[in-house]
């Protein structure tokens, strides 16, 4: 996927992966997953629930033609400058910030590698252990990875019944946490 960092876009092309990965930050930064799962809120527990939902909408999309290839790669470059850029912001150096990307690639592509292991699988406990040891770095989460757990199999089944069309155009509509209002 990397390699379509060196593919030039088109604007509007760039524009509308943007916007879907906004959309999809704006849904893993929802306060029930820190309020009512106990997920953490800080930076890397930030980190790791944008990482679980960009997770799922790549896993969606993965198969699904030529057109959504090209709209996750450009999701997957859109978070990876938006986390270039963050960081830049917080006071990390120049020289610093590509180690920090790179490990938060491993990171990421670890944790795709799990979460599309374990849905695969139908595995509830292995989705639940993964997101206990990822999101919740094994601290006293009581049943907050369980209940995730439910939400990203809920998230995966509701972006299975959504078209191909949407999720490139307008991107993903992720479901309700539970209790929330």
């Amino acid at each position: 996927m990397i390699f379509g960092l060196l593919r030039k876009r088109s604007p509007a092309e760039l524009s509308v992966a943007e916007t879907v990965y906004a959309g999809i930050v704006a849904d893993a930064r929802r306060p029930a997953f820190y309020r009512d799962l106990g997920a953490p809120d800080t930076l890397p527990g930030r980190f790791e629930l944008i990482v679980l939902h960009v997770s799922l909408y790549l896993r969606r999309l993965s198969g699904e033609g030529p057109e959504a290839a090209a709209r996750a790669q450009g999701v997957l470059d859109a978070m990876f400058a938006s986390l270039d850029a963050s960081l830049r912001e917080i006071g990390v150096g120049d020289l610093t910030v590509p180690k920090k990307i790179k490990a938060m690639a491993s990171s990421f592509y670890d944790g795709l590698a799990l979460y599309d292991a374990a849905l695969s699988s139908g595995d509830r406990e292995a989705l639940a252990s993964a997101l206990r040891r990822i999101v919740y770095r094994d601290a006293g989460a009581g049943d907050g990875p369980e209940r995730l757990a439910d939400y990203v199999a809920l998230a995966a089944d509701a972006l299975s019944a959504q078209p191909v069309e949407t999720l490139v155009s307008t991107g993903p509509s992720f479901p309700a946490i539970e209790g929330e209002a």
